[in-house]
């Protein structure tokens, strides 16, 4: 039984593979016989089993092109007169099958056949027998594309069918992993910096007694619900696409919106005008009174988010606004969300590994279409009404000319997970730099680390040909490097535990205010306040023959020493 079992998954791997090797996308350069506008490439799927097509256009004929959709091409009653000789005829799909269609053809003389589809394109099969019969190329175009070419170039018109080599990587590969790399350091620097000066300084806008918002600690029971919540929205996107897209595309104004108001608010809140504050009121948010300048931050991070929900599918420039976007949601995500060991880290990347995986390589043998949810959901089914695509993406647009930048995807795509699950071990290494005083030797270990990943995503990419897990690569480069170097420096247990980070060291107490003048530290606040690391303090001796006295500091602004707080917040 297991046997049989076995047999049948490797014979549907077989035909898996052997369906995506005979599927080859090509191009059709089309000009007119009149002269006119340049010519024009369009994407054409053929099978190389029944002709293969010059690889260079230089080598292609150029043929004349004759729209015969009116007919099946399904019997001989279906023929011209005077047949197709040096032709390229356009015939309708349907009522007959690819053999018999290519075979009338090449019977009266034509040099290809386009076979012009309302539907999906698939790739026109055959046996084996008619593939030694059959010796003229057989492709499938799109009717949208047959539409463009008669409105553009005129009736006569001929064309040229080739297929130009793929490169094994696009130049747009450097735009991505410079963005990706520049995210993950820039939000792992930030979220271990931001952790240390959290409680040296009081808010200056909204009163002394509020800090910044506090980061979000992730437990184990929160990984697990999340990695629960991923799969459940996963399968819905995939059977229910076209009513969810709009559902992602909304959070992700919002989301984006905000992530953007927080990355550029410390640089606003530098400029010396726009300081006046809203006029008392009882407006929900506004009774706060915000400063004119963080309104109109927040105006303009709201009206980036709107033109590109308006204009996302503008290709020629909407993936920089969506770009834009993303890379400020991922530096707040970095910023909010905090893994507290080492332990929390290997848990998360290991169950997400696991996740990508499954979702790209196993799927694919448990879908009717062969199709891998992953790939699918992010790049958009092929059968959706909507044409829409998720934005939880970097894109780039494909640099070169390739049939698959025509056809297929005209974008390289690194989703948001591949920057912020390691990026999260990233920021956990910054901040353990921080707390040991290592010269930040770990956080770029582990930024260093995500980009050797990257590069090995990329070539796993290039030599499939096909979507990639990027977690399959990052995860075990991020994680054994870190976890080596802790080791090597006889810090795992540590390293591992976060055992006192952010705990066993108290901070200073706040500097007396200004208004009340300079004031002599108390012998208590000798005794309560440590240092943190990095800064230098001298405070006063305290005298042998008198023990410190437990009380509280007075005239101290921010925040009271009772409970020293360590850098994550929690208390001591």
């Amino acid at each position: 039984m297991a046997a049989a079992a076995a047999v049948a998954w490797l014979r549907a791997a077989v035909l898996l593979f052997v369906a995506q090797v005979t599927c080859e996308y090509g191009m059709v350069r089309v000009v007119s016989e009149m002269g006119g506008p340049k010519g024009k490439d369009y994407c054409i799927l053929y099978n190389p089993q029944w002709a293969h097509l010059p690889h260079d256009l230089g080598k292609a004929s150029l043929l004349q092109l004759r729209d015969w959709t009116a007919s099946m091409l399904c019997s001989p009653s279906d023929l011209p007169a005077k047949g197709f000789s040096n032709q390229i005829p356009l015939v309708t799909r349907g009522n007959c099958t690819f053999y018999e269609k290519v075979r009338l053809a090449q019977g009266s003389g034509a040099r290809g056949l386009l076979i012009i589809s309302k539907e999906t394109l698939v790739p026109p099969g055959g046996n084996k027998t008619q593939y030694e019969e059959i010796g003229i190329p057989v492709a499938l175009l799109s009717h949208k594309d047959m539409v463009d070419i008669f409105k553009s170039f005129g009736r006569a018109v001929r064309a040229a069918l080739y297929a130009p080599n793929e490169p094994l990587l696009d130049y747009n590969m450097v735009i991505i992993f410079i963005m990706a790399v520049g995210t993950v350091a820039i939000g792992g620097y930030w979220a271990g910096s931001r952790d240390v000066r959290k409680y040296m300084k009081h808010k200056r806008d909204d009163g002394p007694e509020k800090q910044e918002d506090e980061a979000v600690d992730v437990t184990p029971v929160m990984t697990c619900v999340f990695v629960v919540m991923c799969c459940s929205m996963l399968v819905l996107l995939y059977y229910f696409y076209d009513h969810l897209v709009y559902v992602i595309i909304g959070i992700f104004c919002l989301a984006s919106s905000t992530g953007l108001y927080s990355c550029l608010s410390p640089l606003v809140q530098r400029l010396p005008f726009g300081k006046c504050r809203v006029p008392d009121n009882n407006l929900p948010y506004f009774h706060k009174r915000p400063q004119v300048r963080m309104l109109l931050l927040a105006l303009f991070c709201v009206a980036v988010s709107v033109v590109w929900g308006v204009f996302r599918n503008e290709d020629q420039w909407a993936w920089i606004l969506q770009d834009a976007l993303g890379i400020a949601f991922c530096l707040y995500m970095l910023k909010t969300i905090r893994l507290p060991t080492f332990k929390a880290c290997t848990l998360l990347l290991l169950v997400l590994f696991i996740y990508d995986v499954f979702f790209v390589f196993i799927t694919p043998f448990l879908t009717k279409s062969g199709n891998s949810i992953m790939v699918e959901v992010a790049t958009g089914p092929t059968d959706s009404a909507t044409h829409e695509k998720l934005p939880m993406v970097l894109k780039v647009p494909r640099l070169n000319t390739s049939p698959l930048a025509l056809c297929d995807r005209p974008f390289s795509l690194l989703g948001f997970g591949d920057i912020l699950v390691p990026g999260l071990l990233v920021a956990y290494c910054h901040r353990f730099d921080i707390q040991v005083q290592s010269s930040r030797i770990y956080f770029v270990a582990c930024t260093i680390a995500y980009g050797i990943g990257l590069l090995v995503t990329f070539m796993a990419l290039a030599l499939m040909q096909r979507g990639q897990p990027a977690l399959l690569y990052l995860v075990p480069c991020t994680l054994t490097t870190s976890g080596a170097l802790a080791l090597w420096r006889r810090e795992l247990g540590m390293f591992w535990t976060g055992s006192g980070f952010a705990k066993d060291i108290p901070q200073p107490s706040w500097a007396p205010a200004a208004a009340q003048g300079p004031q002599p530290p108390k012998e208590s606040e000798a005794t309560l306040s440590q240092q943190p690391p990095g800064e230098a303090q001298v405070l006063p001796a305290l005298p042998a023959e008198r023990p410190p006295e437990l009380t509280e500091p007075k005239g101290v602004a921010g925040v009271s020493t009772q409970e020293p707080v360590g850098l994550s917040g929690a208390s001591a």
